[in-house]
């Protein structure tokens, strides 16, 4: 059965370089921040949750932003059944990346004929509002565009970290008929 420890849900966070995809993956995992840190390549973390009083075992694939390992986001993708597309609102630029890996997600999965989920996620919402390029209007925009939930997180202060895993526990418990009532939204999305 999907979700069990044999069978755990798989996450993919998604996003390009420097966004907060490990800072995120991490406070999910383990409840710390880190300031400093190696750029990713590939790490691969499990944790479990409670949702509604049932556990989740989570198995979660931190991946590369940078440029050079976009060769490798197709097998990630097929790999994953949620996704966390992460961008940074301080970056404009990493705003814009979110809409080519939702293409990515889509084509893969659409391909393959397999349920998936996503969630739209602006990370780094701490910062000072003069650093923030990407208003939250904008980020809920293309969270309706793509048809999925959207939250503005930070993982240095955990805000909204733990909400994202859950709300896409449940999108995969109510695609496999395990959840009678639909949240709002599709996805989820971390910035």
């Amino acid at each position: 059965m999907f979700g069990t420890p044999e069978k755990p849900y798989k996450f993919v966070v998604l996003g390009a370089g420097a966004v907060g995809k490990s800072a995120v993956t991490l406070r999910m995992v383990s409840g710390e921040f880190r300031k400093e840190y190696d750029p990713t390549i590939e790490d691969s973390y499990s944790t479990s949750i409670s949702v509604n009083n049932k556990v989740a075992f989570l198995e979660i694939l931190d991946t590369a932003g940078q440029e050079q390992f976009t060769t490798l986001q197709d097998h990630w993708i097929q790999d994953g059944k949620a996704f966390l597309l992460v961008y940074s609102i301080n970056s404009a630029r990493t705003f814009k990346h979110v809409e080519t890996l939702w293409t990515k997600v889509q084509r893969n999965k659409e391909a393959a004929e397999e349920k998936y989920h996503v969630c739209l996620v602006g990370n780094k919402c701490d910062l000072p509002h003069d650093e923030r390029q990407v208003p939250p209007e904008e980020g809920q925009a293309l969270a309706d565009k793509m048809g999925c939930k959207f939250f503005e997180t930070s993982a240095k202060n955990d805000i909204n970290i733990k909400e994202c895993f859950e709300y896409l526990v449940t999108q995969i418990r109510i695609g496999q008929g395990e959840v009678d009532d639909t949240p709002e939204g599709g996805c989820c999305t971390l910035l």
